[in-house]
């Protein structure tokens, strides 16, 4: 009995130092191979003291080479099965044989042993693939993932160029009308109202110039991961005013918490834009449900070390379907809008090291969540 509890004292004790920390070296392939190597010696020294191959527990031998041809490259495989062998040959000859004075009750024993040693072999080796295939699902569902995420971003390093290219065309175009509103509006004869017309087309005309010059100097910042940090209360306000000069029309409304203005963010234009996007489908939504007079409601608070943006609406609100499948690829042209704007602001957002979610709005609606990480200033 004394050789059997060191033995099992050993093994307890690996265990614990594998449990806690100090023998992590044997992680990895190698680490896997040496454990199962000490198991396979632990559980010969068991056999050693009761009865070498007589023993039906000797079975137990085989789930481990089992679980190390599934888990180990081929050679270290067949090393740990020439181990098992080894082992098996050695307790023919070298062992401590077990006595039982009554032949029929041995026998009797040798059976319920050898019972006992199959059912425990099955269950080892079912529960160990049965994790392993487990870890497997997981990994090709997180390769479907990256593999998606992977797409995407290509797809939007496409539009960027697109994008730069289109900024560089739309110069000119814009220019002619810039002059045109000027010349128009120094004639004399126009009444009033069409004046006024006018001005707001100068205006809209500026914006989108400055958009364009915008394109232009953010193609060559830094991305998020090494740009400044900016004060988060300001850099809201400063975003939905953006938003509010090009929608003069669409009513907003700001709730930013007054803790944010200690408080900073890194982000690049490609996060406001996302913003600005979201803030805009949710005007949008209001105009589609008829609510076109409602305002846009906008709230920001800290939230365990993060920034939580919501968006919200009086819309119609959108099925999870076509969320999900914004995240990945455009929606198409439809009426909504929701399609290459949406899978931007996914892409922005985590980017930023942050999520974007959707809600539905109690007495209806769409709540657009956005959450980026804060940190102090």
């Amino acid at each position: 009995m004394q050789p059997l509890l060191g033995v099992a004292l050993i093994l307890a004790v690996a265990n614990l130092l594998l449990l806690a920390g100090p023998a992590r070296w044997l992680d990895g392939r190698r680490g896997a191979f040496a454990q199962l190597l000490f198991d396979l010696l632990g559980w010969g020294a068991f056999l050693y003291f009761g009865g070498g191959v007589t023993n039906p527990a000797a079975a137990l031998l085989l789930p481990v080479v089992a679980v190390g041809a599934s888990i180990l490259p081929a050679r270290q495989a067949w090393a740990l099965a020439a181990v098992a062998v080894g082992i098996y040959a050695a307790l023919w000859e070298f062992h401590h044989p077990v006595q039982l004075a009554d032949a029929a009750t041995a026998m009797q024993w040798h059976l319920a042993g050898m019972w006992l040693s199959f059912s425990l072999a099955a269950a080892i080796v079912v529960w160990f693939i049965v994790r392993l295939n487990a870890e497997l699902t997981k990994g090709e569902a997180a390769l479907a993932e990256a593999r998606a995420a992977r797409a995407r971003d290509a797809y939007v390093v496409g539009l960027g160029n697109l994008a730069a290219g289109a900024a560089h065309r739309l110069g000119t175009p814009l220019g002619t009308l810039r002059i045109l509103t000027g010349e128009l509006l120094r004639r004399k004869e126009l009444d009033a109202e069409v004046r006024e017309d006018l001005g707001v087309m100068r205006e809209q005309l500026e914006h989108c110039r400055e958009i364009l010059n915008s394109l232009t100097r953010e193609a060559g910042r830094q991305r998020a991961e090494g740009g400044g940090a900016e004060c988060a209360g300001s850099w809201l306000h400063e975003t939905a005013v953006r938003w509010q000069r090009l929608r003069p029309e669409a009513g907003l409304r700001l709730d930013i918490a007054p803790e944010l203005s200690a408080l900073s963010l890194v982000a690049d234009a490609s996060l406001a834009e996302a913003l600005q996007n979201l803030i805009d489908n949710a005007a949008n939504a209001n105009a589609a449900a008829g609510r076109a007079g409602a305002a846009v409601e906008v709230r920001a608070v800290p939230d365990g070390g993060m920034l939580r943006i919501e968006v919200l609406d009086r819309g119609p609100g959108i099925d999870d379907a076509r969320l999900e499948a914004a995240r990945h690829a455009p929606l198409g042209s439809h009426a909504e809008g929701m399609g290459v704007g949406l899978m931007l602001a996914h892409a922005a957002v985590e980017h930023h090291g942050g999520r974007l979610a959707f809600l539905a709005r109690p007495g209806g609606g769409t709540i657009a969540r956005v959450a980026v990480p804060l940190r102090p200033s």
